[in-house]
């Protein structure tokens, strides 16, 4: 079955994660992307290697963000391969790329050089720190751009720890999936007007938006407070420790409407009314002390007498899972968070699946990602190459 967006062509020099985690989304829901690399492969492989399921090391980071992508490495430093890379780009309808912008500039990839090519094309970048200011050329990861910069890790840093790191790529996929939507909005605009477009999303303005509610409240004149557990002004909206050593969240965002019902859960009734906790204002008022009582009561049970006594008692609550609990979660099954690809080497992997799901034409992971220029000459031959060209190209180091 064809993919959403077949007969759209994409050109990604997308590297790391941010660029590759828009890539991988186009890919699966039906786009032809191309991989471009430099001849000694982009600066991420190699990196965070693990096991392959049969034979051979591969690289998981690599395999889940560039599936379904076809391999060009050229040397775009060299003006042979940069007039290749152009006669790809008459063609496309998109390029992606989060490379530093000066060296974007400095290969001629910008949006002025590549709409001369082909007015029509969707210019979509992601930055560490955006295209103006002064900080618009120094280099960015989701740790310092989107993380640190943006007031995240200040504000999930508990009082007195050492500042909270996130986890490699949770600002960087954000990222690229806000380039998606960009992309998709460029594109409907361009079957409007025949018009191209430039867009960029930047990683700390991701942060920020991933922030929404506390930066709005600073803007609105009320600076948000770094997360503390003890001093949870909702109570029922925190973290608690069970008799097994597992965290379980309460997540009861309007505790007036289940305050009833927790209190009957833990076998408290007499909490309801009791003066101290009876409204959310006093619960907030003294909630060191309903925190110390509700520390008490989930300390006496396990996660999963907790979870079954919270579902007969319709109380809102997550149970903090790990890694290895998620990919046997029989919800996430359920609902297709994995699927299986064929890889040359390793045979049959579990990729994850990206989130949105498309019933009557469902995205597919096609392939596993390809090897460094697996597929120049294939992709130079449909440009219109032949294999004297291509072999001329060989022989000037402009490809592999």
């Amino acid at each position: 079955m064809a993919g959403m967006l077949e007969g759209i062509k994409v050109l990604s020099m997308g590297v790391v994660i941010a660029g590759p985690a828009a890539s991988a989304i186009l890919a699966d829901w039906g786009a032809d992307v191309i991989k471009v690399e430099p001849l000694t492969g982009e600066m991420f492989r190699g990196t965070s290697r693990a096991q392959g399921v049969a034979t051979g090391p591969i690289s998981s980071l690599i395999q889940v963000f560039n599936r379904g992508t076809r391999g060009l490495a050229i040397d775009l430093a060299k003006e042979p391969g940069r007039d290749a890379f152009y006669r790809l780009v008459k063609e496309a309808d998109v390029f992606i790329s989060n490379y530093e912008p000066a060296a974007v500039r400095k290969l001629k990839l910008d949006y002025a050089s590549l709409s001369q090519v082909n007015p029509r094309l969707i210019h979509a970048v992601i930055s560490g720190y955006g295209s103006e200011g002064p900080d618009r050329d120094e280099p960015g990861f989701d740790f310092t751009a989107g993380w640190a910069r943006s007031g995240l890790m200040h504000l999930i840093t508990e009082p007195g720890c050492p500042p909270a790191t996130q986890r490699a790529g949770t600002i960087d996929t954000a990222a690229g999936t806000h380039l998606v939507a960009g992309i998709l909005a460029a594109l409907l605009n361009r079957d409007k007007t025949g018009e191209g477009q430039e867009l960029e999303v930047s990683l700390y303005h991701t942060g920020v938006w991933a922030l929404a509610s506390d930066v709005q409240a600073t803007l609105f004149g009320r600076e948000p407070i770094p997360n503390d557990r003890t001093k949870a002004r909702n109570p029922i909206w925190n973290s608690y420790y069970t008799k097994d050593g597992r965290w379980i969240w309460l997540g009861m965002l309007q505790p007036q409407n289940y305050w009833p019902a927790f209190c009957l859960a833990i076998k408290m009734p007499e909490l309801e009314n009791d003066p101290r906790f009876d409204t959310q204002d006093t619960r907030g008022e003294n909630r060191a002390e309903l925190i110390r009582v509700i520390d008490e009561v989930i300390a006496s049970k396990t996660l999963e007498e907790w979870e079954k006594i919270f579902r007969e008692n319709k109380v809102l609550y997550g149970r903090s899972q790990t890694p290895v609990e998620v990919t046997t979660d029989p919800q996430a099954l359920a609902n297709g968070f994995f699927t299986e690809v064929i890889h040359p080497e390793a045979g049959e992997i579990k990729i994850l699946a990206t989130p949105v799901k498309f019933h009557q034409k469902p995205a597919l992971v096609k392939t596993t990602a390809p090897e460094i220029g697996q597929h120049t000459e294939e992709i130079l031959l449909e440009a219109g190459y032949n294999w004297d060209d291509i072999s001329r190209l060989k022989e000037q180091g402009v490809i592999l």
